[in-house]
């Protein structure tokens, strides 16, 4: 008996070209999971908790809600090894319209809202090697909207890792692996020198004496409004709104599926490099955490003039990291962090850009997205669709600050995740016969309580960020119209062709 496939594009026959292997591939889910975030986000999770055990909890759970996502993911990129990967699982799950509506939502928000931010994180910290790039100088004003030199420099940043995609898969990845290889190592040398270097019995004690007794401070700009003591479901709520940095720091893990057309062996590579990528990054965010912890009070007062007693809650612009690392090199301690997180958000970039381009590629072959954006360069790459991508992303720099940027696309991610995960389910019982290479670990127990984490957080998100999510929600809605617009287009153009 012949088991039944999937009837997708095939690769081979249009030029894409199979040159990713499991290191080039596990390369790219480490490092488009690596950006700023780790190195940042922990003082808005250390204000939202306010204790240690909740701050390495908000971080563990989110670890185990995304080793569980990929390896849920595993079992689709075994079945469909397909350019386009999770817009090709929503649409096979659930129909055309779901898939277009994820595309719409990647290309809108998801993809190039993360390029964004990522690309003004790098601007962030270019500016203190070089305070000219600061996104506090500002150079004109375009149709209303401030213009900053950093905001130039992220702009800069996105074409030119464009450009450098553009040449050919072997440029890009190799770009990719030596910048993540450079951040992992940079990264583990911080946690190892935090731990066992950084350390200060002060920090120690006042942050392992009450490791539950956590409390929110409720913040207005950069002065605590009330405090509100965690307990019971207040507890629940906060580690709900304060996972809104820690999964930012972990997404993008999905984006090695984008690619799937380029992959050798994609129906062994992908599953081993989301879970391998996952658990890699997993480790070394908990691990950083802990050196935070072991160098700094995590409890701070915003008035303070030293990084410990500003401590993780109030470190300078939120730079924990920068704090942390304060401890073991001395005032060089910025100077050091800043290239760091430099080619941190360098190689993070590389890696988005590269993988978004196949979305729209994706998309282009099933008639809904731009058709010039499904075709393929003299490298072999889909030049247009990259094209396409930065100039929506460098808009994007213009248009909102970076926590903006991260509330929407959590959000926004989380839906679509929720709904993969639930196209496993759906998947098994509507096409039993498929062959699948690979079964999700811990069906159905672990994607269910994946749905159920992952639809938790986004309930809180929308009672506690309303402001942020609402305009995600109605972003994916309005891709409905559009998408029936669409399609009428395309047949009228045919009628009018044929």
């Amino acid at each position: 008996m012949h088991k039944e496939t999937f009837s997708t594009v095939q690769e081979t026959s249009t030029g894409l070209k199979r040159e990713l292997g499991l290191f080039d591939s596990t390369m790219i889910v480490v490092g488009s999971m690596i950006g700023s975030g780790i190195f940042i986000v922990s003082s808005d999770i250390g204000r939202t908790v306010g204790s240690s055990g909740l701050l390495l909890l908000v971080w563990f759970i989110t670890g185990v809600i995304t080793l569980i996502g990929a390896l849920s993911y595993g079992e689709l990129a075994a079945m469909m090894p397909n350019a386009g990967g999770q817009y090709v699982y929503l649409r096979e799950a659930y129909n055309p319209l779901v898939g277009f509506l994820y595309g719409w939502t990647l290309f809108l928000v998801i993809q190039t809202g993360t390029i964004a931010a990522v690309a003004v994180a790098f601007a962030k910290f270019t500016a203190v090697l070089i305070p000219w790039f600061s996104t506090a100088n500002v150079l004109f004003n375009l149709f209303g909207l401030k213009v900053s030199s950093g905001q130039i420099l992220a702009i800069v940043l996105i074409l030119f890792l464009t450009y450098i995609n553009m040449r050919g898969l072997r440029e890009a990845k190799f770009v990719q692996n030596i910048f993540t290889i450079a951040k992992t190592l940079a990264l583990l040398g911080l946690i190892v020198l935090g731990i066992f270097v950084g350390s200060n019995a002060q920090a120690i004690a006042a942050n392992f004496s009450k490791v539950w007794e956590g409390q929110w401070l409720h913040m207005s700009g950069s002065k605590i409004e009330w405090i509100e003591q965690l307990d019971g479901f207040s507890v629940i709520v906060a580690i709900g709104v304060a996972m809104v940095g820690s999964l930012f720091a972990s997404v993008a893990w999905e984006n090695i599926t984008f690619t799937a057309g380029e992959i050798k062996n994609p129906k062994k590579v992908i599953p081993l490099s989301l879970f391998g990528g996952t658990l890699i990054v997993t480790l070394l965010y908990v691990l950083a955490n802990v050196a935070y912890l072991v160098a700094l009070p995590l409890a701070g007062n915003p008035q303070a003039k030293d990084v410990v007693g500003q401590g993780i809650q109030f470190a300078a612009d939120d730079r924990v990291g920068t704090a942390a690392a304060q401890m073991f090199f001395g005032q060089p301690a910025a100077l050091i962090m800043a290239v760091l997180i430099m080619v941190s958000t360098f190689g993070c970039n590389n890696g988005l850009i590269l993988a978004g381009a196949r979305v729209y590629y994706a998309m282009a072959k099933d008639n809904l997205f731009f058709k010039t954006t499904g075709e393929l360069n003299k490298n072999s790459v889909p030049a247009k669709a990259l094209i396409f991508q930065a100039i929506w992303a460098s808009v994007l720099c213009l248009s909102g600050t970076y926590s903006q940027l991260l509330d929407y696309v959590i959000f926004t991610v989380l839906i679509f995740y929720s709904l993969t995960i639930i196209g496993v389910f759906i998947l098994r019982k509507r096409k039993p016969d498929v062959e699948r290479p690979y079964k999700a670990f811990g069906y159905p127990v672990l994607p269910i309580l994946y749905i159920f984490l992952a639809s938790t957080i986004s309930i809180i998100l929308i009672v506690e960020k309303p402001m942020y999510t609402w305009p995600g929600l109605i972003i994916v809605l309005l891709g409905i119209p559009v998408y029936f617009i669409w399609k009428a287009s395309q047949k009228k153009n045919q009628n009018i062709t044929g």
